[in-house]
């Protein structure tokens, strides 16, 4: 057995209780299609002084072109979600593929945007690794579609989002 399964195997048996796997199934539907980053940027665009408001517009089209570059990619690479005998998946996901993860990239891609326009960067980044070991908990990534998705979104943060502050 593979690092990548050892360690899915253990996020999909330690810590459940039928409790906490709804609050973490709840919970990691924040990240859906990136919609918990994407109202956070339309806020601060919203609540921004006129003139920071192309800082948020900016970070938010990061996180869509990010969305649309991981499913670009999810297509290209062709990688199954992960399918453990005994041990279903706890969500349902929008297709098969796993590779990269979406709620990892587009987290990582929010947390560097939005810590460059001034938000705390502990919390953004607890909160992007929170949502992205969501997926593992549930069954629906193997930790390298989390590391695949985590590196995608700094990327592309760094390179499409606003710069630093």
């Amino acid at each position: 057995m593979s690092l990548d399964e050892r360690l899915l195997r253990a996020a999909r048996t330690c810590w459940h209780t039928p409790a906490a796997e709804r609050v973490v199934g709840r919970f990691s539907m924040l990240g859906e299609h990136g919609a918990v980053w994407l109202a956070l940027a339309a806020g601060g665009f919203l609540l921004a002084p006129r003139e920071a408001r192309g800082g948020w517009r900016r970070a938010g089209a990061t996180v869509v072109l990010t969305y649309g570059a991981n499913t670009a990619l999810k297509l290209v690479i062709g990688r199954r979600r992960p399918e453990l005998e005994g041990l279903p998946p706890l969500t349902r996901t929008p297709t098969k593929l796993g590779f990269p993860s979406a709620h990892a990239s587009t987290s990582f891609a929010a947390a560097l945007c939005f810590g460059r326009l001034g938000l705390p960067s502990g919390p953004l980044y607890g909160m992007a690794s929170a949502l992205a070991l969501s997926r593992l908990y549930l069954g629906v990534h193997h930790p390298s579609d989390l590391l695949g998705g985590a590196l995608l979104g700094t990327a592309l943060g760094a390179a499409l989002g606003p710069g630093p502050a």
